[in-house]
């Protein structure tokens, strides 16, 4: 297995991996959109709320607020000694109050652990009118997408094939190809078609069926994947990526395990 990083940010990351196949890819994808834990606001006590909003829609923003994640401190609750009752291994609370008039944002939220906060300041949460108030109590829990969108790390996760252009000896650069491809990536070049970046490629094949002599074709390589991944924030992109390949390596030593029991 190769990986070539082509992009590599806190929010994004590209890279092409090699030397796999589609079910490998695949299972990294849907790891890293529902199975690395992530933590997010599980329930509210509200104290006093005269906004405009209901509690339920506080509710509802108040969970999708992206959490950084500090897997070091905190495990599921399935898997705390409490059995998912509730204590310092499992969950921590979150406290914001204001009062307006003012505009009440994600960074007026304040954690009870400094590891564990918003992952962005100005997601805005409601605006409180004069003499409105907000008040409220928050417990975030370990989650996985899985479970419930919100603790869903990965938001725009997928892959694609890599691209493999061949050009037939009957080529003669006639250029309608060059024309008609819609991310500008082939040129003519001493009288012959040239690919200039094939990781911009769409796999739209118009190029194919704009050459009247079937000289170009373009296939698909099943052992290397363009991936795309962007995080919300619980985790840079790089240790979203990681966390995934990890929980995919301890389902299948966890899987391995009971085989061999059974066997």
């Amino acid at each position: 297995m190769e990986v070539d990083i082509i992009e590599l940010s806190d929010d994004k990351a590209r890279f092409v991996l090699k030397g796999v196949n589609p079910a490998i890819a695949n299972g990294l994808r849907k790891s890293m959109l529902s199975e690395v834990p992530t933590m997010a606001i599980d329930y509210i006590n509200i104290y006093d709320n005269t906004s405009v909003l209901f509690d339920e829609q506080l509710g509802l923003r108040m969970g999708l607020i992206p959490l950084i994640t500090d897997l070091d401190s905190y495990v599921l609750p399935d898997e705390c000694d409490c059995q998912g009752e509730g204590c310092t291994k499992c969950q921590l609370t979150l406290n914001l109050s204001a009062e307006g008039p003012i505009m009440v944002y994600s960074g007026d939220i304040q954690s009870s652990d400094p590891k564990v906060g918003v992952a962005e300041d100005r997601i805005p949460i409601v605006e409180l009118k004069e003499r409105q108030k907000l008040v409220l109590e928050a417990v975030a829990k370990l989650g996985t997408g899985r479970k419930h969108v919100k603790y869903q790390a990965g938001v725009a996760c997928g892959y694609k094939n890599m691209p493999v252009f061949t050009f037939s000896e009957n080529c003669d650069a006639c250029g309608k190809c060059v024309e008609e491809c819609p991310r500008e990536i082939l040129r003519i070049e001493n009288n012959e078609v040239i690919v200039k970046d094939p990781l911009q490629c769409i796999l739209c094949k118009l190029c194919v069926d704009a050459c009247d002599i079937n000289a170009i074709t373009v296939d698909e390589d099943n052992s290397a994947f363009i991936f795309t991944a962007e995080s919300d924030g619980s985790y840079p992109a790089r240790e979203l990526i990681i966390q995934s390949a990890d929980t995919i390596i301890d389902k299948a030593r966890s899987l391995n395990e009971i085989l061999k029991s059974i066997g």
